[in-house]
């Protein structure tokens, strides 16, 4: 079975949804343990990285796609 790649700043979605409702995670620590952080209450749980993985479901959005988004359009407004 194949690892799955995630990294700092990732909005990942776990198995089981926050108490809050929200399902959606945003990596912001990364070690031996994993600090994610709740999307919907911003309530921010250590928990190791083996359970991290073991409970990731997907990565819903990755912070490398989203840099590069922003990286093109200052980009495009510099050159104006």
């Amino acid at each position: 079975m194949e690892r799955k790649q995630f990294e700092l700043g990732d909005v990942v979605q776990m198995k089981k949804q926050h108490p809050c409702g929200t399902n959606e995670m945003e990596i912001i620590r990364m070690g031996m343990d994993i600090r994610i952080k709740c999307v919907g209450c911003k309530h921010s749980v250590l928990i190791p990285r083996a359970k991290f993985e073991k409970n990731l479901k997907k990565v819903l959005r990755s912070k490398a796609d989203e840099g590069l988004n922003e990286g093109e359009s200052a980009n495009g407004i510099s050159s104006n």
